[in-house]
C-alpha cells in the first residue's frame, strides 16, 4: 500500500486536519484492503441502461463534519489506494486519500467493474480493432466490428456514459471526481473510452447539446449519440489564423431569410473522417459588428450531409492517420443550416466553448495520466526481463533506471492530486471557478506522461518506436494534447497574469513588514541597523 502526501497537497485536506498524527504512522503499517461498500439499497441493478441518479449533492453531504467522529473520519481515509480482490499488485484502482470521502460506494463499485472491463476484453481487443481497420479508401469507410461488441459489452456491465454528470438523469450520476478516476482506468486502453461512450470529442459535444441545446436538438441529436448510434465534431479550429484565441474565429455565418449561410474553412476536426459522424458542432463569425469581442461568436449544429459541407482530407498526426475517425480539413461552400439550428442564440459560442472545454480538458487529463501508468507499467515490466540483460545486468539494477523510474511515479502521483483538485473545484461550485486549475493541470499533464512515456521508450531501445510497440502512438496523442483545447502557452500567460496581478497585495505585504521591522529593531535598540541588507 503507497502513502500518499494527497492531503498536504490539495485544500481538501483541510477537512483532515484534525485526525493525530497516528493515525498516519498506522496507515502506513496497516496492509488492510478497504473493499467498497454496497451500494445504496435503492441504485439501480448495474446491468440496467443507466446507474441510478442520486440526487445532486453538496461537499457538506460528502463529508462528516470535523467534530463529529474523527475516529470514523480517520478510517475512512485510511486506504490510499482500492484495490480490487483479483489485482494483489496495486496496479488497477487507485484514490488519493484525500479524495477517498469523495468517492461514493457505488461509484468505487463502478471502477472495479470499469478497471476489470478494461483490463479483461478492452485489452485484448485493442490489438484486433487495430487488424480491422481497413486498408486504402475502406479505411474511411468501415469502422472495426470488434468496436460494437464492446460497446454493446459495456451497455450490458452499466458501463454507458459515465461521463455525463449527476447533474444530467440520463447518466451515470457521478460527480468530476468519481468521473475523473474512471477516465484514468479508460486511458489504459485507447480503445475504452468509445467502448463506454466515453470519447471525445463526442462527450464534450453531448455536453454541449444537454445543457444549451433546445428539446428539439437534443431529441434529433443527442438522443443517438447517447444511445452511440452516430459520432460527430466540433468545428473550430481554422487555417490562416492563431485558433487558440477563440476571437479569431472568422468562419462567415451570415443569415438569409431563415436560414444561415456558412462560408469558410476548418482544420484539425477530430472524427469528420468517420463515417458515422452525422452532426458538426460548428463555430463561425455571425456578428462581426458586435461591440463585445466575445460576442461575435456562435455555435451552430451542421448535418454532415448539409449540400456545401466537403471533407476536404485527412490530416496525418507523426505519420498516423487515426483511421476511421481521422482529423480532417473541411470546406464550407455556401452551406445552408435553418436558424432553428443556432445553439443558444446569436453571439453565444464564446460562452458555449468555454462550458465545452473546462471538464474537457479535466477528462482529457485524466485519460493521459492513465497512458502514463500504463507506459510505467510497461517500462517495469521490460526493466525486469532477463533477455535484457547488459553486461550480465538487468536494466532495473541501473541506478539510472531506478531514478526513472522513480521520476515517473512522483510526476503522475502529484499530475493525479492536480487533475482531481481541479474535479473538486467544479463539482464544489463550477468550472469557471476552477478555470486556474484547469490551466495548471493542462499544462502539467501533457508534458509530464510524454517524459513517462519518453522513459519507457529509452528502456525498450528501437523496439519502443516501432509498430511492436504500443509506445509510440502513445507519444503521438499525447503531444497533440499540448495543443488540444489550447496550447500550453496560452494557460502559462494565463497563470502568469493572475500571479502578476498578486503584486497589488505582495508589494503592500513587504513594505508593511519592512515598517514592522524597524519598529522592531528601534524597540530593540538596533536603530543603526534598520537599513541593513541582512535579515537573520
Amino acid at each position: 500500500m503507497r502513502l500518499s502526501l494527497a492531503s498536504l497537497c490539495c485544500p481538501s485536506a483541510a477537512y483532515f486536519l484534525h485526525c493525530s498524527s497516528a493515525s498516519f504512522a498506522l496507515r502506513r503499517t496497516l496492509g488492510a484492503r478497504v473493499e467498497p461498500s454496497p451500494a445504496p439499497h435503492n441504485s439501480q441493478d448495474s446491468t440496467s441502461k443507466f446507474a441510478a441518479s442520486p440526487q445532486k449533492h453538496k461537499y457538506t453531504t460528502l463529508f462528516p463534519h470535523p467534530t463529529t467522529n474523527p475516529y470514523h473520519l480517520c478510517s475512512q481515509i485510511m486506504a490510499i489506494d482500492t484495490i480490487p480482490a483479483n489485482d494483489p499488485t496495486g496496479a488497477g484502482v487507485q484514490i488519493p486519500s484525500a479524495f477517498y470521502p469523495l468517492v461514493r460506494p457505488h461509484a468505487r463499485q463502478l471502477m472495479d467493474k470499469l478497471h476489470k472491463f478494461v483490463t479483461e476484453e478492452c485489452q485484448p481487443a485493442a490489438a484486433v480493432y487495430h487488424h480491422q481497420i481497413q486498408k486504402g479508401a475502406n479505411r474511411w469507410k468501415v469502422v472495426p466490428a470488434v468496436m460494437e461488441e464492446l460497446k454493446a459489452r459495456a451497455k450490458s456491465l452499466g458501463l454507458w456514459n459515465l461521463w455525463m454528470h449527476s447533474h444530467y438523469k440520463e447518466g451515470a450520476g457521478l460527480t468530476n471526481v468519481e468521473y475523473g478516476l474512471m477516465a484514468e482506468i479508460m486511458g489504459h486502453c485507447h480503445v475504452a473510452s468509445e467502448a463506454c461512450n466515453c470519447s471525445a470529442p463526442d462527450t464534450g459535444n453531448m455536453e454541449v447539446i444537454a445543457k444549451y441545446g433546445t428539446d428539439e436538438q437534443k431529441a434529433t441529436w443527442l438522443r443517438p449519440l447517447m444511445d452511440g448510434k452516430i459520432r460527430s465534431a466540433f468545428a473550430m479550429t481554422e487555417p490562416g489564423i492563431a485558433s487558440s484565441d477563440a476571437t479569431n474565429i472568422g468562419l462567415s455565418m451570415k443569415q438569409e431569410g431563415n436560414e444561415w449561410v456558412l462560408n469558410g474553412r476548418k482544420w484539425w476536426i477530430s472524427g469528420a473522417g468517420d463515417p458515422r459522424c452525422k452532426i458538426y458542432i460548428v463555430m463561425g463569425k455571425s456578428s462581426p459588428n458586435a461591440s463585445s469581442e466575445y460576442k461575435k461568436q456562435s455555435v451552430i449544429l451542421v448535418p454532415a450531409d448539409t449540400p456545401g459541407v466537403t471533407v476536404i482530407r485527412p490530416l496525418g498526426v507523426f505519420g498516423y492517420d487515426d483511421a476511421p475517425e481521422g482529423h480532417c480539413e473541411l470546406l464550407f461552400e455556401n452551406c445552408r443550416v435553418p436558424l432553428k439550428n443556432m445553439v443558444l442564440g446569436e453571439g453565444r459560442g464564446f460562452e458555449i466553448i468555454q462550458g465545452r472545454l473546462g471538464p474537457g480538458r479535466i477528462h482529457h487529463c485524466m485519460r493521459s495520466i492513465g497512458v502514463a501508468e500504463r507506459a510505467l507499467q510497461l517500462m517495469i515490466k521490460r526493466v525486469v526481463d532477463p533477455a535484457k540483460r547488459q553486461k550480465g545486468k538487468l536494466l532495473v539494477e541501473e541506478g539510472v533506471i531506478l531514478a526513472r523510474m522513480a521520476d515517473s511515479r512522483i510526476h503522475i502521483d502529484a499530475a493525479r492530486l492536480m487533475v482531481l483538485n481541479a474535479a473538486a473545484q467544479i463539482d464544489l461550485k463550477d468550472a469557471k471557478s476552477a478555470l486556474n486549475q484547469i490551466a495548471e493541470a493542462k499544462v502539467m499533464v501533457p508534458a509530464m506522461a510524454l517524459q513517462v512515456v519518453d522513459h519507457a521508450m529509452q528502456a525498450y531501445g528501437a523496439e519502443g518506436i516501432c509498430q511492436d510497440s504500443e509506445l509510440p502512438l502513445m507519444w503521438a496523442h499525447l503531444r497533440t494534447l499540448r495543443y488540444a483545447d489550447g496550447p500550453d502557452e496560452s494557460h502559462q500567460n494565463q497563470l502568469g497574469r493572475i500571479e502578476a496581478k498578486k503584486a497589488k497585495w505582495i508589494v503592500p505585504k513587504f513594505a508593511a513588514e519592512d515598517a514592522a521591522r524597524a519598529q522592531a529593531f528601534k524597540k530593540a535598540g538596533l536603530s543603526h541597523l534598520i537599513n541593513a541588507k541582512a535579515q537573520i
